[in-house]
């Protein structure tokens, strides 16, 4: 009888890791965009283009779910050169330095029918702050056309810029030329860990 109890008792994590799925983000298929106030009177919309991480979600317990990805700064588009360049340079992202935009989640919550709120600690041309993304989804799993399972999820959140050390500006009339409040929007493609990709495969 002990023997089947501890035995029983054993087989409880394994049972619970199996709830435990993890998922890679596509980078060909995922982005995050931001959009900042230019002289206080339009909005300049930008993205960065290269993206990764990797999700482990827990579907019985999404409490014990994490999410860490990576962003890369010189990736940054806003389809405007010479503005993207300044963006690179020691006044904003200094990307020679720092090669990596970092998020990693410190907790996972429900926040209704298909949310999700993920905190987590970004860093940013050096500093570490908490951050809260608000995430809809995960979506359901579906198969690619390659045999893959993907699902996807979308997630905001806004940022003060002077907290991650990016103070340039000048002033005008109006206002500064760059405002300090980032709106973040991402949208990402998630791919399961169940296998290679197919060789010679479309993206």
């Amino acid at each position: 009888m002990k023997r089947l109890v501890l035995a029983a008792l054993l087989a409880v994590p394994a049972a619970s890791f199996a709830q435990s799925s993890t998922w890679d983000i596509d980078s060909a298929h995922s982005h995050v965009s931001f959009t900042v106030k230019h002289m206080a009177v339009s909005n300049v919309r930008g993205e960065f283009q290269k993206v990764s991480g990797k999700i482990v979600l827990d579907e019985k317990d999404v409490s014990r779910s994490s999410v860490e990805a990576n962003i890369d700064p010189a990736s940054i588009n806003t389809r405007e050169p010479k503005r993207d360049a300044h963006l690179r340079s020691p006044d904003f992202f200094d990307v020679e330095k720092n090669k990596t935009l970092t998020f990693k989640s410190t907790k996972v919550e429900k926040a209704g029918d298909g949310k999700l709120k993920v905190t987590g600690d970004l860093t940013m041309n050096g500093v570490t702050k908490p951050v809260v993304l608000e995430v809809t989804g995960p979506t359901a799993p579906v198969k690619s056309p390659y045999g893959k399972t993907v699902r996807g999820i979308a997630a905001t959140t806004t940022l003060d810029r002077k907290d991650f050390g990016l103070t340039w500006n000048r002033a005008i009339e109006a206002g500064p030329v760059v405002g300090d409040e980032v709106k973040v929007e991402i949208e990402a493609e998630l791919v399961k860990q169940d296998g290679p990709a197919p060789s010679g495969a479309a993206k």
